[in-house]
């Protein structure tokens, strides 16, 4: 079975899902991750977008809404350490001793371990739903190349019945020519045999008939 030079495997619609999920994860627009795909693949981003949006982006919904959502966190996440830098920084210092005794702020490993815990009771579920629809995904296309594995060996199977039957329909018809030819000869044969019968009899019925008389003469007798 010949098989499209550009044709998509399965490992170039992951590399796609993958990359598209982590533009989204990280702000970023698919039309980057587009690029992005395009480059490793050597195809045009048009190509990737219309891959993305005709047959991979289907099977990702799940993924995509979980992407949104860390998104979401992330953006969320960014503005709180923002704003808690920018008090930090306008909170005036009292005293230099203060300063000094007082560890840095930890507001930056506070907010990643909220972020950290957020993410994971709200998405903790969705991941699992997105896992088991990966795995549901991976079954599908194994079923799939088992499936086109058996038609494969059955259409070989196939053909090589009907290279048999061409066989044997050869060797039939080769008999049928000698048995024709055979039979063309006896009829001949046989033409020809009672052809010469009926000369014998002709030649039989033309000879003259002689006896001899009492003289030692020989005499033709009258038909």
């Amino acid at each position: 079975m010949k098989v499209r030079q550009d044709a998509w495997s399965h490992e170039d619609d992951l590399l796609l899902a993958e990359t598209v999920l982590r533009y989204i994860r990280e702000g970023g627009t698919q039309l980057a991750a587009f690029d992005e795909v395009g480059d490793k693949l050597n195809r045009t981003s048009a190509a990737c977008g219309f891959r993305w949006n005709a047959e991979v982006r289907n099977n990702y919904e799940q993924a995509i809404a979980i992407a949104k959502k860390q998104r979401k966190e992330r953006k969320r996440a960014l503005e709180r350490m923002n704003k808690e830098n920018e008090q930090a920084i306008e909170k005036p210092v009292l005293k230099e001793t203060f300063k000094e005794e007082t560890p840095a702020p930890q507001y930056v490993e506070e907010v990643s371990a909220e972020l950290i815990l957020s993410s994971n009771s709200i998405t903790l579920d969705d991941c699992i739903s997105f896992l088991s629809s990966l795995r549901s995904h991976d079954l599908l296309s194994n079923q799939l190349e088992m499936e086109n594995n058996r038609l494969r060996r059955e259409n070989e199977s196939l053909k090589q019945q009907t290279k048999e039957l061409e066989k044997k329909l050869e060797k039939l018809s080769d008999q049928q020519t000698i048995i024709q030819e055979d039979y063309q000869a006896l009829v001949q044969i046989m033409d020809r045999a009672r052809r010469l019968v009926m000369f014998e009899d002709s030649e039989d019925r033309n000879s003259p008939a002689f006896r001899m008389d009492k003289n030692g003469n020989l005499e033709q007798l009258a038909k």
